[in-house]
């Protein structure tokens, strides 16, 4: 029987890392600041690199951090980056990062999400458009996709659900593809069950990308998302946290979204303490 050696486990984790990025071991070693030769000998299990090389290795093929601890030890070595809870005291300025920008994109909705789409925090306005929506859908952990797509959540007020749903399931798809978790794939295959089968594109674009048509009474909010994410982060937690911020597509619906946002920081002034 054939033993597989620490060198050949990590060569052949090298390698599918290397080949899901579509990146040549010349490419590669350029990025890394080594040779192809390196590379060829580390993917055919006749060398296995340092630390410091597989740190650099991970970062030329963007590897989660998660990912890369798994890579760290399949070569032997401990685990670099922390997981840290979000209620860990050494967080706290990221916290308070995530609030500011969250209270100050009021009136418009904004969420923050981990890797799975689950949510770590929201704003105002986004719990004001989750009003009437079924309380299981809104019981912790709550999957931001699946509410925004779940017949009992937001799905039955998306007039464009078709359109709008599959760019949310391709991209969780995309996730699941470029760094593989079961759990992603698992919730990718529920998202596809519960969007339609879309036609032919609408074309009904805000210039240049696709708003999420939701119905509001007889009126209609268009908006448009953007994803922002820590850049330069070494903790697990704080890298895999995701700003999903909603902007008004047009003038109607950035009116709309003030007035709602007045009347729910009025009624929560009235309320009784």
């Amino acid at each position: 029987m054939q033993t597989t050696t620490r060198e050949h486990r990590f060569g052949l984790a090298l390698r599918t890392w290397r080949t899901r990025r579509r990146v040549s071991q010349l490419e590669l070693a350029l990025r890394a600041r080594t040779t192809q030769r390196h590379i060829s000998f580390i993917e055919s299990g006749r060398s296995l690199p340092g630390r410091a090389i597989v740190i650099r290795l991970a970062e030329a093929l963007e590897i989660p951090l998660r990912e890369r601890n798994v890579l760290l030890a399949s070569a032997g070595y401990a685990p670099v980056y922390t997981e840290t809870s979000l209620d860990d005291p050494s967080l706290g300025a990221v916290r308070e990062a995530v609030d500011r920008v969250l209270d100050g994109h009021n009136p418009y909705p904004a969420v923050v999400t981990n890797r799975y789409g689950e949510l770590v925090s929201s704003n105002r306005a986004f719990t004001t458009l989750t009003q009437g929506v079924t309380p299981v859908l809104l019981a912790a952990p709550v999957n931001v996709p699946r509410l925004l797509l779940h017949a009992d959540g937001l799905a039955s007020r998306i007039a464009n659900l078709g359109e709008w749903g599959w760019h949310i399931v391709d991209a969780v798809r995309h996730q699941a593809l470029r760094n593989p978790d079961p759990r992603l794939e698992a919730l990718a295959a529920e998202l596809a069950d519960m969007v339609p089968a879309m036609t032919a594109p609408t074309q009904e674009y805000a210039g240049f990308a696709v708003p999420l048509r939701l119905r509001w009474g007889e009126d209609e909010l268009r908006l448009l998302s953007t994803l922002t994410h820590f850049g330069t982060a070494v903790d697990v937690t704080v890298a895999e946290l995701r700003l999903e911020a909603f902007l008004p597509a047009d003038a109607l619906t950035s009116a709309l979204l003030t007035k709602l946002d007045a009347d729910t920081v009025r009624a929560q002034t009235l309320r009784p303490a």
